[in-house]
């Protein structure tokens, strides 16, 4: 079983950037597809990004595709979700997620089909 920690997150002005990471600790981090997903208040949890175990492939939700970029380390086992111009409508929770199905298509952006979770990071994008 892995262990999800995220960090990064933060209060940030509209148009600013935050780079989240998440570290994993327990099982092979290597043999887990990755996801970034987020909630806000009020809100189902939402797919963000993903990436593939060897990081060649990844998948972005149409609302960030072009601000946000998934990418992970497996040397250090962290995933990162760099963001750049954020607006107030990023402001949410983001969730570290790991899925022990074998490819990126598998899971894409469907939270059921994710094992484990992060507690998740506050970010917050001010007006």
């Amino acid at each position: 079983q892995v262990l999800l920690v995220e960090s990064g997150g933060g209060l940030v002005q509209a148009g600013g950037s935050l780079r989240l990471s998440c570290a994993a600790s327990r099982g092979t981090f290597s043999s887990y597809v990755m996801g970034w997903f987020r909630q806000a208040p009020g809100k189902e949890r939402e797919f963000a990004a993903g990436i593939s175990r060897s990081g060649g492939s990844t998948e972005y939700a149409d609302s960030v595709k072009g601000r946000f970029t998934i990418s992970r380390d497996n040397a250090k086992n962290m995933v990162y979700l760099q963001m750049i111009s954020l607006n107030p409508e990023d402001t949410a929770v983001y969730y570290c997620a790991a899925t022990k199905r074998l490819y990126l298509y598998e899971a894409r952006s469907d939270p059921l089909r994710y094992d484990y979770w992060g507690q998740g990071t506050q970010v917050t994008v001010s007006s």
